[in-house]
C-alpha cells in the first residue's frame, strides 16, 4: 500500500530521544515505531467507547437479542468452567 497521507509533529528533544531509544531497542525506524504504537492506542480507543447511537429499529433488535435465550454450547460451558488466568 503506498503511503501518502503525511502526519507531522514538533516535540521536545528529550521526547524525540525517548522515542528513537524505544524505537532502536525494537529494530525500528522511528517512524514505524510510532505508527505501531499510536495505531494501537487509537484502536483501544475505539474499542474502548461504551456509548453508542441506535435508530429506533436497530435499537429494538439489539434488546431482542439481549434478552434472547442463549443457545447451548459446549465450547461457551468450556469456557465458562475454565479457571481464570489469575486466579
Amino acid at each position: 500500500m503506498s503511503k501518502t497521507a503525511p502526519i507531522n509533529m514538533r516535540v521536545e528533544p528529550s521526547q524525540h530521544a525517548l522515542l528513537t531509544k524505544a524505537a532502536a531497542l525494537l529494530h525500528k525506524d522511528r517512524s514505524a515505531f510510532i505508527l505501531d504504537v499510536v495505531c494501537r492506542e487509537a484502536e483501544n480507543v475505539l474499542l474502548d467507547q461504551r456509548l453508542f447511537y441506535l435508530n429506533e429499529e436497530d435499537f429494538e433488535a439489539f434488546e431482542t437479542l439481549l434478552v434472547a435465550p442463549i443457545a447451548e454450547s459446549e465450547k461457551l460451558k468450556a469456557l465458562l468452567t475454565e479457571p481464570s488466568s489469575w486466579e
